[in-house]
């Protein structure tokens, strides 16, 4: 075998790359999500064409799940969209003091898991909110909290993807070359006319843009609407598709999946939207320096507070809340010197489940990083500097797993490898390995975009010259492409290792005794009502994710502008 593999990779070995990755594509998202689609499209079990979908679409509690979707996904995008161009305005169109720190704290929520932020904002609003009672303004002891609503699941989604929003409009302000702005102020126009006749119109596809990715992100949120939604009797699909398998079981497959097929086509359906909306609102801007801000002079202090304070608000506030939490023997104590203890700490760190739960987050995300590297690294050569078309058809196949709401892709996950694998007589099912497989059809588009950005910056002078000279394509590869991406692709390694290390969406359909997750853990927990340990656990996870992130940040100072988000605003 390992014979000719070597013969293939010889006589050119680009086809024979495509087809593994195909394979492996395949294995960890296309082949269990076109199942998932077919089964939803199927007739009931009385024979009845489409009859999942018609029998999904006739049930209340659908109805009443799509409902409160739609509703809240639209109220967050609202919310996204206001906050959103509102920090971008204030930090890229404003030369405001310490706009890069600010910068960072509007894309804080990228860096926080949802659940973590939506139990930071559990805490902070709650009767027993070490940070507000002092100041009486905490709801009384016995109200229930305020976030578990309707509301609260909208606002939370709306911080959440509110950076998606800010990335895009910080994007358009740097694009609107500043020989534009300089004529406009030679016409006359102040800084207020400048920004709502120039700089707002041509922010516009930005907005559009940022606002129906936040739609589909919101649309596919399970964190957030599982610890507000749940226990506020606020139903949405992702939640109905995870009680109703968690309910009855695997039996309930074939319904479930009719409710994942509708989720997926909202979703769609919201990034199709947006690339409508940015092919009819784009407007070709000549190339020059971008637009790098307005001087504010003397009020530069005075426009900083407004905007200093929403942050702290915003990102600060519910971490402190959530460390607080943490720091108290029992929830509903107020923080004083008298009452710290690291005693929950302890308790966490001592208990066998959380320890799993650490150990296999990092095993799973470090497999997933290092993997995906890999194939990107490999992906990206064939279609880019290999120039194959099947190489770049398999790269736009790549993001389907990463594109459909993570509990469409469990659920997919379960489907196919649920029944014993053909020949092995094993079934998958609850082990580690499946968790490893939906991480890798997850997370792949992490590393897979920069690395192509990489690629498509690259000059291709040196790979035609080992080509012409008889270097294979193994040998091209190992000692010209990979060298030359492997910063990139450590990079995206470690944007996948961060985002992976506290997630939810997908574990919490896959795991099993023994293999739990951080995520994992911190929502059930919560769900369990021991919240002090859950943001003991919440607040080791952020300290780890925090490290990584001062390594990427040192590292993103010698990568290509926008590898990461932060450095790009």
């Amino acid at each position: 075998m390992a014979e000719i593999l070597a013969r293939h990779l010889r006589r050119g070995g680009i086809p024979l790359i495509a087809a593994l990755i195909a394979v492996y594509l395949a294995a960890t998202a296309l082949y269990p999500l076109a199942r998932l689609f077919l089964l939803a499209l199927g007739p009931s079990e009385t024979g009845v064409p489409l009859g999942l979908l018609r029998e999904t679409f006739t049930s209340g509690g659908f109805r009443r799940a799509l409902a409160n979707t739609l509703w809240s996904s639209g109220l967050s995008v609202v919310i996204s969209v206001l906050l959103g161009v509102a920090l971008a305005l204030a930090t890229g169109a404003l030369r405001l003091p310490g706009r890069m720190l600010a910068s960072f704290l509007a894309l804080s929520p990228v860096l926080i898991p949802s659940q973590i932020m939506a139990l930071g904002w559990i805490e902070l609003l709650g009767p027993g909110s070490a940070l507000l009672a002092p100041l009486g303004l905490a709801p009384a002891p016995g109200q229930p909290n305020p976030l578990y609503s309707g509301l609260g699941v909208a606002w939370l989604l709306g911080i959440e993807h509110m950076p998606l929003v800010f990335i895009a409009v910080r994007a358009g302000l740097q694009a609107i070359p500043e020989d534009l702005i300089e004529a406009a102020r030679i016409a006359g126009a102040g800084p207020g006319r400048i920004l709502a006749r120039v700089i707002l119109p041509l922010t516009l596809p930005a907005v559009a843009a940022g606002a129906m990715l936040s739609l589909a992100g919101a649309l596919g949120n399970f964190g957030v609407p599982a610890l507000l939604g749940i226990p506020g009797r606020f139903p949405v699909l992702t939640t109905l598709i995870y009680q109703r398998l968690n309910g009855f079981g695997p039996a309930m497959i074939g319904k479930v999946a009719a409710i994942a097929a509708v989720l997926v086509a909202l979703t769609l359906a919201a990034l199709m939207l947006r690339q409508i909306l940015q092919r009819r609102w784009s407007v070709p801007l000549p190339a020059g320096q971008g637009f790098a801000g307005f001087v504010p002079g003397r009020f530069g202090m005075v426009l900083a507070v407004p905007v200093w304070a929403a942050l702290i608000g915003l990102a600060v506030a519910p971490l402190l809340a959530l460390l607080a939490t943490a720091l108290v023997p029992a929830l509903g104590m107020r923080l004083g010197p008298e009452t710290v203890t690291l005693a929950n700490f302890t308790s966490v760190l001592e208990n066998p489940a959380v320890r799993r739960a650490f150990v296999n987050s990092v095993a799973l995300s470090a497999l997933a990083a290092a993997a995906s590297a890999v194939v990107a690294i490999l992906l990206g050569w064939i279609g880019g500097v290999g120039g194959s078309r099947i190489g770049r058809g398999l790269a736009a196949l790549a993001d389907a797993g990463f594109v459909v709401p993570g509990t469409v892709l469990a659920l997919a996950m379960i489907l196919v490898y649920l029944p014993p694998l053909p020949g092995l007589n094993l079934s998958l099912y609850g082990s580690f390995a499946l968790l490893v497989l939906a991480y890798l059809g997850r997370f792949l588009p992490l590393v897979l975009r920069p690395v192509e950005a990489e690629i498509a910056r690259a000059d291709p002078s040196l790979d035609e010259a080992a080509r012409i000279g008889g270097a294979g394509v193994v040998r091209r590869i190992g000692r010209i492409a990979a060298p030359a991406l492997a910063p990139t692709a450590w990079a995206g390694g470690l944007l996948i290792f961060m985002t992976a290390l506290n997630e939810l969406t997908v574990s919490v359909l896959l795991w099993s005794a023994g293999h739990e997750t951080i995520g994992v853990q911190i929502f059930s927990m919560q769900y369990e009502g021991n919240s002090t340990a859950a943001a003991a656990i919440s607040v080791l996870s952020l300290l780890l994710v925090g490290g990584l992130v001062a390594i990427l940040d040192r590292l993103g100072r010698h990568l290509p502008q926008g590898t990461l988000p932060w450095r790009a605003a």
